[in-house]
């Protein structure tokens, strides 16, 4: 299956969700309010602020709360609170079931990849990778913002551009674009919810990892075969690195080409995807895109 989501109108009902870390009212009053300026009615599931621990309530309370947002035909998009950790100890106690049948978008990055990878490995549905209301302004709207309001309305989105970098290997390539965070596909591996790369435009970022342990991320990446079967590579932020008291001798950037370097495609760097407020842009996963790539020029990605 691999369908179109229809765009939201004024009007039409969002659901937020925190299958995740916690959230508080005052953290998410700003993303309320701004849904709420696009003309659209945003339910606050009762019990959405519970916590336990670092977790927005038990697995059962989160998983509840959001099979309730996956089931109502009524909600045109659900959008998750925040990251963090937490969706993978519910993700095998939803039912996509009805999901299946009213499809509607799923949006968030970070440890929202689970629901992303899940949805693409079973039901080939598009998910919205895009910011967060965790991550909205208090005011005004960021280029994160725009971006995820006019693709939840349907706008016709320009090429997505970014600065080329020295170490992009440069072509053009299409296929279906995937990923998202590179720790949770790394933690999916061997599951239900592994997808399948092949053919496919592979999108990666990450934060606040060690440098060793990027390099044994993408060597298991690289050994599941989910690299070299790839029809392109995007590498988006990849912030916040740190490295041992014996430096590991590669930055992140070296390391990803390290793991793709008998593959022959296109690898973009710096993509204004992932964890950077402000350069977070919307991108569709589970739809076709073409990459052109260059290493003198400008990167980008579109909808052919």
């Amino acid at each position: 299956m691999n369908t179109t989501i229809p765009p939201l109108k004024a009007g039409e009902l969002v659901a937020l969700a925190a299958p995740a870390r916690r959230v508080s009212p005052e953290e998410m009053a700003p993303a309320i309010a701004t849904l709420q300026s696009w003309g659209l009615r945003v339910r606050v599931p009762e019990g959405l602020y519970a916590d336990e621990g670092q977790l927005a309530g038990s697995d059962k309370h989160r998983a509840a709360l959001l099979q309730g947002q996956l089931d109502d035909p009524e909600v045109r998009a659900i959008l998750c609170c925040r990251g963090g950790y937490g969706t993978v100890r519910i993700i095998d106690r939803l039912d996509f079931t009805r999901f299946a049948q009213h499809p509607k978008w799923i949006v968030g990055y970070s440890d929202v990849t689970v629901l992303h990878s899940h949805i693409h490995a079973t039901l080939g549905l598009p998910t919205l990778h895009a910011t967060m209301p965790i991550n909205f302004p208090d005011e005004g709207e960021n280029i994160d913002l725009q971006m995820l309001r006019a693709t939840l309305f349907g706008e016709r989105m320009p090429a997505l551009e970014w600065d080329a970098t020295a170490m992009d290997r440069p072509g053009v390539a299409e296929g279906e674009l995937v990923g998202g965070n590179l720790s949770i596909l790394y933690s999916l591996l061997g599951s239900r919810s592994q997808i399948d790369t092949r053919g496919k435009i592979l999108l990666i970022e990450d934060l606040d990892e060690y440098l060793y342990h990027v390099d044994r991320m993408m060597q298991a990446l690289r050994r599941a075969g989910m690299l070299e079967g790839l029809n392109g590579l995007i590498v988006g932020h990849l912030s916040d690195m740190h490295d041992n008291a014996v430096p590991f001798g590669r930055t992140a950037e070296q390391i990803v080409l390290e793991a793709v370097e008998r593959c022959d495609f296109p690898v973009a760097f710096g993509a204004p995807v992932g964890h950077c407020v402000g350069a977070n842009c919307a991108v569709r996963l589970g739809e076709k895109h073409r990459l052109e790539c260059s290493n003198s020029k400008k990167s980008r990605i579109f909808a052919p």
